[in-house]
């Protein structure tokens, strides 16, 4: 990991956890969605979560 502020470092803790949180809820949303446009809106919310979360977690590598 790079030199990283303390503060940089704890606001990427807390997008990171807000990505991870959206994307848990939007797998329920979609779980729960009976319209397949709902379903599949969802659905891609959850998956741009989880690659925005990916893409923070490179910081930390």
């Amino acid at each position: 990991m790079s030199d990283i502020s303390e503060l940089d470092l704890q606001n990427l803790r807390h997008l990171i956890g807000g990505f991870d949180t959206t994307r848990c809820k939007m797998q329920e949303y979609a779980k729960e969605a009976e319209d397949p446009k709902v379903k599949q809106f969802f659905e891609k919310g959850a998956r741009s979560a989880m690659e925005n979360k990916q893409q923070l977690m490179k910081f930390l590598q």
